[in-house]
């Protein structure tokens, strides 16, 4: 008797991949601490949805300014944070996005509804709104313990990524 499995028919086939922790969301996004907004990718529908965490600490930078006696998260990180999953979202559907960045396009609507604070730890839900082959219109809205706290309409952008300029090093004779 054998042990090999079948082949499994289409409708068993395996699913893709769903989620991302942070070396899949950096393996595709170009964002580096401390402008990497989300932490991780606990739902996806390819093309269609996408749902990102973002752990709020009073460590990031930004707090220091924003505001010493009252530290709030700015609610532009916000908006950059519902691009930035959306970019996750539309960067794994581009097969040489090596050579491609996301960018803005446009932002429409923000609304920021309750203050986000060191500890908080949000949930960025992103959906697609308009897909075409490069450039998407997307829905996002963030959610600390499932209260709303920013909503916004995101464009964005597929571009070519400009080579990296190497600087020639010149020795001069003395």
């Amino acid at each position: 008797m054998s042990d090999a499995t079948p082949n499994p028919s289409p409708d068993e086939q395996p699913t893709q991949n769903l989620t991302m922790d942070i070396l899949e969301i950096m393996s595709l996004l170009p964002h580096r601490y401390p402008f990497l907004l989300i932490d991780r990718v606990i739902e996806m529908e390819p093309r269609q949805r996408i749902v990102a965490i973002k752990n709020v600490s009073i460590n990031e930078p930004h707090f220091q300014g924003h505001f010493p006696d009252y530290p709030i998260m700015p609610g532009v990180l916000m908006v950059e944070a519902i691009a930035q999953a959306g970019g996750a979202l539309l960067l794994a559907e581009i097969p040489d996005r090596d050579s491609k960045l996301m960018v803005f396009t446009s932002i429409e609507n923000a609304r920021f509804r309750r203050p986000v604070t060191p500890g908080d730890q949000l949930r960025i839900e992103v959906t697609v709104l308009n897909w075409r082959t490069r450039a998407v219109k997307m829905g996002g809205s963030i959610t600390v313990d499932g209260k709303l706290v920013c909503d916004a309409t995101v464009m964005c952008q597929v571009v070519p990524r400009v080579a990296k300029k190497i600087e020639a090093k010149v020795e001069t004779a003395e």
